[in-house]
């Protein structure tokens, strides 16, 4: 039997018109699936007439997890899967540098490269997982009492250097090399997150099986960033923030979340003026609206 390839590559699109041909430029000759979640431009008949040998899988748009998901299923067997957003491209040979690296450290499940902006900057994408006290660090503003310390950084990782090859919890979802190994013993992506937190909770569920996240700065990938929503979907940011910590914390700490979150959120719409308060007060209204179970389903 021929052993199987070394990597696929799976890419979730809606309305990505702007970026994907530059995406699927930079993994040209890695076999890939596009999964479309319903764009309403020519995503999906661009793909086909420049990229003839892609797969294109369209669906109903049920969030980013869904797509990726559904992308699994969709791809061939391989060691690795690379999950790239639609507004994101590698930078040289980084697949083949990060499955390289992965077959290095067999007890790595996920490899993540160092994210730059447009612009060629860092753009920050170490994170830690989801705690009451790294949420207040974040949402009460702490973290700008003490910019360079682990303890009120964590959460978005400040501190991190991203100069340096090491273990993580967590990553920014924009690009992902996944062992299918991994993928097969602790399951595929929680379908019920939308779009936000869909990759912690599977980083945490790879950390929870015994397996480890790694960050590597010797491979790049360019990412756009909240290209697919402009920062539009700050309710379904909170509600991913909910939904893990009710899956993986319980229902009572989750309400002490959603409270915490509330008491942060009014305060800042009490704060910030213009459009963005104006998104605050909404989400703090809507925080008060029902409990966790309610909020999250909505």
């Amino acid at each position: 039997m021929a052993e199987p390839a070394a990597a696929t590559v799976v890419i979730t699109t809606h309305n990505a018109l702007p970026w994907i041909e530059r995406c699927l430029e930079s993994v040209r000759g890695t076999w890939t699936v596009v999964v479309d979640n319903d764009s309403a431009d020519d995503t999906v008949a661009f793909v086909r007439e420049r990229f003839p040998d892609v797969r294109v899988v369209e669906q109903a748009n049920r969030g980013l997890a869904a797509g990726w998901k559904r992308g699994l299923e969709e791809a061939p067997d391989a060691r690795w899967v690379l999950i790239l957003n639609a507004d994101a491209w590698l930078a040289r040979d980084a697949l083949a540098r990060m499955v390289a690296i992965g077959d290095a450290h067999p007890e790595v499940a996920v490899v993540a490269p160092r994210l730059l902006n447009v612009d060629g900057t860092l753009q920050r994408s170490v994170r830690g997982f989801p705690t009451r006290w790294r949420l207040a660090t974040e949402y009460f503003y702490l973290r700008k009492l003490g910019p360079r310390t682990e303890l009120l950084n964590a959460f978005y990782g400040a501190g991190f250097d991203h100069a340096s090859e090491r273990e993580v919890e967590c990553v920014m979802g924009a690009c992902l090399l996944v062992r299918r190994a991994a993928i097969d013993e602790v399951g595929p992506p929680d379908t019920s997150f939308f779009l936000f937190s869909e990759e912690v909770d599977w980083c945490y569920r790879f950390a929870q099986g015994g397996w480890k996240t790694l960050f590597t700065p010797e491979a790049e990938c360019v990412h756009v960033g909240g290209a697919s929503h402009g920062g539009r979907l700050y309710r379904d940011n909170l509600r991913g923030h909910l939904r893990f910590f009710l899956k993986h914390h319980g229902p009572e700490e989750a309400e002490r979340a959603r409270s915490m979150l509330r008491t942060a959120i009014v305060l800042r719409g009490r704060i910030v003026r213009g459009q963005k308060g104006a998104m605050y007060r909404d989400a703090g209204r809507w925080l008060g609206t029902g409990d966790v179970r309610s909020l999250i389903e909505r």
